[in-house]
């Protein structure tokens, strides 16, 4: 690329020799750091991929729009770098609406690059023309539709800072194909200004002071912790804050991994299936110290009935987060690492003594179990053996349904962005391409799938993926026969009626073998053992299939419209 610096009144940009605007693209990903780009290739953004071939990007077809940008989800999830994702306008396009939404609910930074008609065409119902920019603005940071080839420079740029800094989340840019073709002219190098948008990381060193205070004067404080420690790598922190403190935790489903599961301040997960020990902390606390989290409704139960005792500490990078569905005593917009930074750096004094005692009590009257069987195998023995012979310190991904739950209930992570999942759009499908994207990410880490059979079915295409590009995904599948949570739903709430939820499933281990992946089944517990760790010697992919009991529960179970202390622990007619 030939470059020339301009001068007068173009003291902001930099003339440059014969560059098109794709080319200009690709370039631009290089410079910003970007080494792997998930994508599918179509007509509208062939010259972006012209200008690919050659380049230093590592691209990984994937089978399915979909799965591109699951895969971009857990490699940015993984790593904490930025995904990034190439698709066509039209069914290309609108294909990823799905992880959109999925990546703009759980704050995973994004660029997606969409192909789109030529500028004439547009608005005239072209062939594979569709209003991107206005089907995915509810689901996107931000976005746009570039028109003129010389702000491709400035917009590359303001989109990696956009999706990264502040609460991340998925930008999109819309480039129409005359625009990818044409050349470029000039290179935007002034400092990077955008109005209206300036994340404030600091917190408020007055507001930092009553919360010290707060702290000081409480008997029962509880941390409540989510995905913001993770995505602020506050998780260093937050162990020190709560163990000179002595305040004990309780966490979100984002949250897992941010703090280590067998310290005894970590009570597990709350909500509607989390530990008894953790909901009945969260409902008799008297101070609730929320970090990086959003009040989600499956963390809250009843409104009216969450955390009645409590005064409430909201600290989140968020503003429009706060006060949005719980008011709260102090809310805090910062980053959440530095506010945790701060108040390390308070005197405070906390007796939580007493407070503990209360907790083991619960702990010992409901711990966390289920019913073993030595002949049939049990989805909770299957998690707990993964994590027993992981240690905890594999890259575990999920699907949607009972098995996620289970997986997140018994399977031990131990690090910041080693459990990966679809929290806040819950969605099918997810989980396989996205231990693809992990994997790519951490190289030379263990990556687990934990699916269940009809999520696995959602992207069961990318097994050719996998095979392909020789990537060591191990894909665990949970095989019931169900849509698990539907049924359990079916059961409880709907007179088990169980309408559409028996689902049927193919071979599994065939399936796999068609596709060049070695096939593994398991049926009983010592069959499950001998199939996880040869599939774990195993230096290639692997897909397991576990035959579960198929009408097993995930309890604890907060039921619809109640409160988190009015837990069903066991089926009701048990």
């Amino acid at each position: 690329m030939e470059v020339q610096h301009a001068s007068g009144n173009d003291k902001h940009h930099t003339k440059i020799g014969k560059v098109t605007g794709a080319e200009h693209v690709i370039k631009s990903l290089e410079e910003l750091g970007v080494t792997t780009v998930f994508g599918y290739p179509g007509g509208a953004i062939l010259p972006i991929y012209d200008a690919l071939y050659g380049s230093n990007l590592h691209h990984i077809l994937t089978r399915h729009e979909q799965a591109a940008i699951h895969a971009a989800e857990g490699y940015a999830r993984a790593s904490g770098k930025v995904g990034v994702v190439f698709a066509t306008s039209g069914p290309g396009a609108t294909n990823l609406v799905t992880g959109l939404a999925d990546a703009h609910m759980d704050s995973v930074p994004l660029i997606v690059i969409t192909g789109q008609v030529a500028k004439s065409l547009i608005g005239r119902d072209g062939f594979q023309e569709a209003d991107v920019v206005g089907i995915t603005l509810p689901v996107t940071k931000h976005n746009y539709q570039v028109r003129d080839v010389n702000k491709l420079s400035r917009v590359m740029k303001e989109a990696y800072y956009i999706a990264q800094s502040g609460r991340p989340g998925p930008v999109l840019i819309d480039i129409p194909k005359d625009v990818q073709s044409g050349v470029v002219t000039r290179l935007f190098n002034e400092e990077l200004l955008i109005p209206g948008y300036k994340p404030n990381l600091e917190p408020d060193s007055k507001e930092i002071e009553e919360v010290a205070s707060a702290i000081s004067k409480a008997k029962r404080p509880l941390l409540y912790i989510g995905g913001g420690i993770i995505q602020s790598g506050a998780s260093e922190d937050l162990q020190a804050f709560a163990r000179q403190n002595q305040i004990p935790i309780v966490s979100t489903l984002m949250g897992l991994g941010a703090y280590p599961p067998d310290d005894p301040f970590y009570l597990g997960m709350l909500g509607m299936h989390g530990t008894y020990s953790a909901n009945m902390a969260v409902t008799e606390c008297d101070l609730l110290l929320a970090f990086g989290v959003r009040f989600d409704d499956r963390v809250t139960g009843k409104l009216e009935l969450f955390s009645p005792h409590s005064k409430k500490i909201h600290i989140d990078i968020d503003p429009a987060e706060l006060h949005k569905n719980v008011a709260v005593d102090y809310p805090i917009q910062s980053d959440v690492k530095i506010a945790i930074q701060r108040l390390l750096e308070r005197p405070i004094r906390c007796n939580t003594d007493v407070w503990i005692r209360e907790i083991r009590a619960w702990q010992e009257e409901y711990p966390l179990s289920y019913q073993k069987q030595i002949s049939k195998l049990k989805p909770q023995f299957v998690i707990e053996l993964v994590s027993k012979l992981t240690n905890g310190e594999a890259i575990v991904t999920t699907e949607v349904g009972q098995h996620q739950m289970w997986t997140a209930l018994f399977y031990k992570a131990k690090t910041p962005r080693t459990f990966i999942t679809s929290g806040g759009l819950g969605t099918m499908g997810f989980g396989f391409p996205a231990a693809i994207g992990a994997q790519i990410a951490a190289e030379n880490n263990l990556v687990i799938c934990m699916a269940g059979d009809a999520s696995f079915q959602m992207n069961i295409q990318e097994l050719q993926t996998i095979s392909e590009n020789n990537i060591p995904v191990k894909v665990f599948i949970i095989n019931n026969h169900y849509l698990g949570m539907v049924r359990q739903w079916q059961e409880m709430f709907y007179d088990n009626r169980l309408s559409e939820s028996k689902i049927g499933s193919p071979d599994f281990v065939k399936v796999a073998e068609a596709y060049g992946v070695k096939g593994l089944r398991a049926t009983t517990p010592d069959e499950a053992r001998q199939a996880i760790q040869e599939a774990f010697r195993h230096k290639g992919p692997v897909v397991v299939d576990f035959h579960v009991t198929e009408e097993e529960n995930v309890f604890p179970m907060v039921p619809p419209n109640k409160g988190n202390h009015e837990m069903v622990m066991k089926r009701w007619e048990d």
